[in-house]
């Protein structure tokens, strides 16, 4: 009886974000308390705890779910992958739209197709521009170059310093904010950038690339020390364009990134090109690399739960990562603000924590890890059966046994931070490591 119920009301929590009404008699088979208004009430705190930016308010928010009755993990979770309803929002070109990052405000160019309808799930592609441009002159190339399926993101940093922990913040605040106003399919989420912005599209791309469904680096590469994080990339397909007579960034930093891929067998397109710019010389994008580019963009749809899972870590990237976390390590590498302006020993050596998670079998996770002294997996029922016992191997030894506990409030706390509709987990677990090195 008591499912039935719940399956009712995450019926009408999926009617109301459609704009629809509940009838008498579906808010009498709900039960007690199953009315309109109430359940209403229940889809508006669950968004509105998954949007406020006021910390207190969302404890008190977080309280008030906990307390309703009908705030089962299945209505719950109904309501979070629904996402929060859409009106009618402001379309084509919108330059220097403002978005807050640690206490100041920086801007983003964006662009929505005319064609927009808030009922549909759009793709999104971020930008990086390159050194001495903005956001918004990087707006008026690509606007043009994507079809009616995509909404457009260029966020504007000084200089294209896109390598430093302020820009890969405004970069995540870019894609919140645009998530917040539009449809975004969050398994349609690209980053792409030029230049500058090619470094920045590698190394913010490989931080996060649980969160992406592709990059397209263009121009850029990385420091060799910073080669293991492409190691994220397992489930991110990489597009790479580089021109054969760059002057600027030497086409051996891209040749260097094909290499390392080619070696971890990830997916990924390689193009040279031998076209030059009467003012930028090699060093630029060619419109007539811009079809297949376009083409591949929407191919692309990214992995929510993949089986198995490579996560290389800093001490300041200490984060979730799809259904990973590392959570404390060894002394290893700690970037500084400016990422690797200061080269000492751990980081010429690339002391970095590793941890490599992989579904081996029916309810049944192994995991492998250097560096790692805790650790925790983020579950659903798209990994593991929660109604039976699951066994986790760490390097080798069962370091867990037996049934979770999937919990409404795990969900919610987890869902509100990592801002993806689809990534939805009701059970945590922390594991410990005893066998570290």
């Amino acid at each position: 009886m008591r499912q039935g119920i719940e399956n009712v009301l995450a019926g009408l929590a999926l009617a109301v974000l459609a704009g629809g009404t509940p009838g008498y008699a579906e808010a009498q088979a709900a039960g007690e308390g199953g009315t309109a208004t109430g359940l209403r009430s229940l889809v508006e705190n669950v968004q509105e705890y998954l949007q406020t930016d006021d910390g207190e308010r969302a404890g008190q928010v977080l309280a008030a779910i906990m307390e309703d009755p009908r705030a089962s993990v299945g209505a719950v979770e109904q309501i979070i992958q629904a996402g929060p309803a859409f009106g009618q929002a402001p379309v084509g070109v919108q330059a220097g739209m403002p978005v807050r990052v640690r206490q100041r405000t920086y801007h983003y160019g964006l662009y929505v197709p005319p064609s927009y309808r808030p009922a549909k799930d759009y793709a999104l592609v971020v930008c990086l521009h390159g050194a001495g441009f903005t956001g918004d002159a990087y707006l008026e190339r690509w606007q043009t170059r994507l079809g009616d399926d995509y909404i457009l993101a260029c966020p504007t940093f000084m200089q294209g310093t896109w390598w430093t922990r302020t820009a890969e913040e405004l970069v995540l605040a870019t894609i919140r904010d645009v998530t917040r106003r539009y449809r975004i399919d969050p398994d349609r989420v690209f980053l792409t950038g030029m230049s500058n912005g090619g470094i920045g599209t590698y190394l913010i791309g490989s931080h996060h690339a649980a969160r992406l469904a592709g990059i397209a680096p263009m121009a850029g590469g990385l420091d060799e020390v910073l080669l293991p994080f492409v190691e994220n990339l397992r489930h991110t397909p990489v597009y790479i364009i580089h021109g054969r007579r760059d002057e600027v960034m030497p086409v051996e930093m891209s040749r260097a990134m094909e290499k390392e891929l080619n070696r971890l067998g990830y997916a990924h397109v390689y193009r040279e090109h031998d076209r030059e710019h009467p003012m930028a010389g090699g060093h630029f994008f060619p419109r007539e690399e811009l079809p297949d580019l376009v083409r591949w963009f929407g191919a692309q749809r990214r992995e929510p739960w993949p089986k198995s899972v490579t996560l290389v870590r800093d001490a300041t990237h200490l984060t979730s990562f799809g259904w990973l976390r590392i959570d404390a390590t060894d002394q290893i590498v700690a970037f500084s603000e400016q990422l690797i302006d200061r080269k000492d020993e751990a980081l010429l050596n690339r002391v970095y924590a590793r941890l490599e998670a992989e579904v081996a079998g029916p309810n049944r996770i192994h995991v492998k890890t250097r560096r790692v002294r805790r650790y925790s997996l983020f579950l659903n029922d798209k990994l593991i059966d929660l109604s039976k016992p699951v066994t986790i191997l760490t390097d080798g030894r069962v370091s867990y046994e037996g049934m979770v506990v999937s919990r409404v409030d795990t969900m919610l706390r987890d869902a509100r931070f990592r801002q993806d509709r689809q990534q939805v987990f009701p059970v945590l677990l922390t594991i410990g490591v005893d066998n570290h090195d």
